[in-house]
Parts: structure tokens; sequence; C-alpha cells
């Protein structure tokens, strides 16, 4: 017994250098992040205090503002109080609502993440599903059908699903609004119904490219001698799948969902702006407008720090589930 724990668990005791060297490879990465946001954000034209005055504003009136709100200081010190902000956990003060970055992004952030984690349930099964399903049938109508239906979903924009999606379902048929609010009064039934055209165009636009990358992964590990053997064995198909197929194919998959589901928070910027949704995304798209930078850089690191833990996630759980690299 002792004999065949132990590859099993000298493989999950590897985790640990792995887990260091990505760890030490994420802070360098959020590193070069800072110097790029920080960058692109100030390359911006305008700034926040000619935002706030106005154009009729004089010269001298933006110049006093600019002075108070600190932007006249030479950019690298004001990145080097940025980034000393960061470590402490204190990203700054908002430059046109005059309160802390913090407390905006804590009123957002939960918004955001019920957005995300509500699209995740509906569309990771069912991606799995269709890739699944396609792999299994694959050079049939099924998987032509799948592939063709997935390829088209691939290729319509995301402004177009959401719009699409209001037409049909707030005008034309009238169930569900076109104006996701969210309230802390509002019950959980209506918060399901008002977000339900935001989860719908997120899970159009991210289960496609999901079950597509499942099904290549399925397809790969099928022709694989195990796969031969275990159905010489007499195991029907489901079970080849389930038992053999997806525990070797579940690397790629998971890195190709966790892809996909890193979009749902950065890159749901087209779908929170046509719905109104009080998330992180729109409070970006916000903060570019008004040329709010502290609040700018804080949601773009938070959006780079969630891709990069999503991509940790993916390979620790590929490790986990895949004997042969636990055994390595």
């Amino acid at each position: 017994m002792s004999g065949g724990a132990g590859p099993a668990q000298g493989g999950l005791a590897g985790l640990a250098p792995m887990l260091a060297r990505r760890l030490a490879s994420s802070a360098v990465t959020l590193v070069l992040v800072t110097l790029v946001i920080f960058a692109l954000a100030n390359l911006l034209p305008g700034d926040a205090a000619q935002e706030m005055l106005g154009q009729s504003a004089t010269p001298e009136q933006v110049a006093a503002l600019r002075h108070q709100m600190g932007l006249d200081r030479p950019a690298a010190l004001r990145y080097v109080g940025w980034i000393a902000g960061l470590v402490h956990g204190d990203p700054g003060q908002s430059l046109v609502a005059g309160m802390p970055v913090r407390e905006i992004i804590a009123e957002r952030l939960p918004h955001s993440l019920m957005l995300a984690g509500l699209t995740t349930l509906v569309a990771v099964p069912l991606a799995l599903i269709i890739g699944m399903g396609a792999a299994i049938h694959r050079g049939g109508w099924v998987d032509r059908a799948l592939n063709i239906g997935t390829l088209s979903l691939v290729a319509i924009p995301e402004f177009l699903v959401a719009t699409l999606g209001v037409l049909v379902f707030s005008v034309w048929l009238r169930w569900l609004p076109s104006i996701a609010l969210v309230s802390a009064e509002a019950t959980w039934g209506e918060t399901l119904r008002s977000c339900a055209l935001p989860i719908l165009s997120l899970t159009v636009v991210v289960v496609a490219q999901m079950a597509r990358m499942t099904r290549a992964a399925i397809v790969d590990q099928m022709d694989r001698p195990y796969v031969e053997m275990a159905r010489l064995k007499g195991a029907g198909t489901a079970r080849v799948v389930l038992r053999h197929i997806l525990p070797n194919a579940i690397g790629p998959v998971v890195n190709a969902m966790a892809l996909s589901l890193s979009y749902l928070l950065g890159g749901a910027i087209i779908v929170e702006t046509i719905f109104n949704f009080p998330g992180l995304a729109s409070l970006m798209v916000n903060a570019v407008t008004s040329r709010d930078m502290p609040l700018l850089q804080a949601c773009a690191m938070i959006f780079c720090g969630a891709y990069l833990m999503l991509m940790l996630v993916a390979d620790v759980v590929a490790i986990v589930a895949n004997p042969r690299l636990r055994a390595q």
C-alpha cells in the first residue's frame, strides 16, 4: 500500500516548488504590468483636472487644480508613490470622486464576481457537454453541427450578441429587463432576472471557445493506445471519455477554460456597458472617460491579477488531476 501511494505523494509534494516558481514569475509579471499600465494611463490625452473643469477653464485654473491633485509631480515620483500604496494595500484616492479607490472598488467588485460566478456555473458545464458530445460523435453530423454552431458564435462580436438579446428578450418577448439593476434590497430571484441577459450574453461569448478547445483536447487523446485498450476490455464510450480520456486531457481543457473565464472580469466591458451593469469593467470605462488615473490603474491591476491567478489554478488542477503529470 505504501509503495502505491509513494509516487502520488511525491508528485503532490512537488507542487510546492512549482507553486513557488509560478508565484515568483507572477510577481515579476505584475511588476512589469504596473509599468505598462502606468505608462499607458499617462499617455491618454488630457487629465482629470481638465475633464472636471471643462473646456471653458482658464490655464491658471487648470494648473491650480492639477497642483492640488498632484498631477504636476514628475511621473517617476507618481509611479513610486502608487507602487508604495499598492504594497500597503492602498491604491490611492480617486481624483474625481474624492474618496479612496479601495472603497469604490469594494462596492463594485462583488457585482463583477457575482456575474462571473453565475456565468461560470452556466458556461462550464455547457461547454463540457458540447465539447464531449462533438468529440464522441467526431466526423458525424452531430460533430459538424456543433462545430458550425460554435464557430459561428466565436465569430459574433459581443455587442451584437448583447444587442440581439435585448431585441429578442426585452423588446419582442418582454421577458427580461434590458437594464441590469443590482441592489442590496433585491431578492435573489429579482437579481437573477435582472442579470439574466448579461449572463446569457457572456455565456454565448465564452462557451463556444471553451467547447472547441474541449473537443480538440479530447479528440487528441481518442487515438492513444490506452483508449484502444479500454475499448477492447469492453468499456463503453461514456466510461472511456469520463474515466480515461478526460483526466489526461484535463490540462488543455482547464487552461482553455481559465483563459475564457479571465475574460469575465476584465473583458466584459461591452456587455457591462450595454446593460449598465455596475461592475468593475464599466467602472474602468468611467475612469478612462474622466481620466481618473488611480481608479483606472487599480481596476487594470485587479484584472491582471485575476488572470494570473486563474492561470496558476489551471496549472495546479491539471497536475493534480493528471496521474502522468503528478508522476513527473
